[in-house]
């Protein structure tokens, strides 16, 4: 391993052989053994995935479509990140033990990692899809700008590491499969990005439903407005302008970037697209699930 690789790896740890946060593992106990509620929501994406959209709309689902009270606090912690720790700074788990019901939980973690306590209480979930060549863009530019994070080397070099599961959480491809797999579960729901830049109408719609809510066309209006892409960059408390530069420099790539799909177009060469294309066949051969690389 050369002292380049062994920078990069610096910073991270394995939970039963997932690539994780340092900070995330050494208080892993504290999340295996999270007493999840009947009512708790879980909201589970691949990092990059569009996790603060779909979170900012269940909210608004949550609140009647209340814009002043999602503009209260910011997002993460209205909405705590379960696995998130570190030092004093964030505890996700702490945040979670300390809220009223209903709570909405966010989640990177596979299912295998979820705890086991969600699946004992029957937790409708969430879990927000995205095709991997825009999340694998995204995850490169947060890699950039996330003080934490090593330096992920060009933009080629983090796509191999992308590709063979050397990025935190692990592999995509397994990530997406197994999520698919729990849908069968109608207590898990499994929405793809593509559809919602396609008709974010539907699955405002769908999203209500499952919650057990009544889609008013009001409700879905304001949803829509409130959590449209501009609304969001602008909006402290979803683009993460609270945070400061020491943790997410938004100078050298805003949190909100471009929440568009078709971004890889901009990245890829066609040698890498080809060599990215082969890899995801191995992988997917056997999937069931079908991603959209653009709409």
């Amino acid at each position: 391993m050369d002292s380049r690789n062994s920078e990069y790896y610096e910073n991270f740890d394995e939970v039963h052989g997932i690539l994780m946060y340092k900070e995330f593992v050494q208080y892993w106990d504290d999340v295996e053994t999270f007493q999840a509620r009947p009512d708790d929501v879980v909201i589970a994406t691949y990092p990059k995935s569009g996790t603060t959209w779909v979170s900012e709309i269940v909210y608004m689902i949550y609140t009647e479509g209340d814009v002043e009270k999602c503009k209260e606090d910011a997002i993460f912690n209205r909405i705590p990140f379960l696995e998130c720790r570190k030092e004093d700074v964030m505890n996700g788990v702490k945040q979670l033990k300390e809220m009223a019901s209903p709570r909405i939980v966010k989640t990177h973690l596979p299912p295998e990692l979820l705890p086991v306590s969600f699946w004992e209480n029957n937790c409708k979930m969430i879990y927000l899809g995205r095709n991997a060549k825009d999340v694998a863009v995204s995850y490169y530019h947060f890699f950039q700008m996330v003080n934490a994070y090593p330096n992920p080397g060009t933009f080629p070099e983090f796509v191999e590491k992308f590709m063979h599961a050397q990025v935190p959480y692990g592999s995509w491809y397994k990530h997406v499969n197994s999520w698919w797999e729990k849908s069968k579960n109608p207590r898990v729901l499994f929405i793809f990005y593509e559809d919602m830049k396609e008709d974010i109408r539907k699955e405002v719609v769908k999203l209500i439903q499952f919650l057990g809510r009544k889609p008013s066309e009001e409700l879905v209006e304001k949803i829509i407005k409130h959590t449209s892409f501009q609304e969001m960059k602008d909006n402290p408390s979803t683009n993460y302008t609270v945070l400061p530069e020491e943790i997410m420099d938004q100078k050298v790539s805003p949190f909100m970037r471009k929440g568009i799909a078709g971004d890889w177009k901009n990245y890829f060469t066609v040698a890498l697209n080809e060599r990215f294309d082969t890899h995801y066949e191995q992988q997917m051969k056997e999937s069931p699930v079908k991603f959209r690389t653009e709409i």
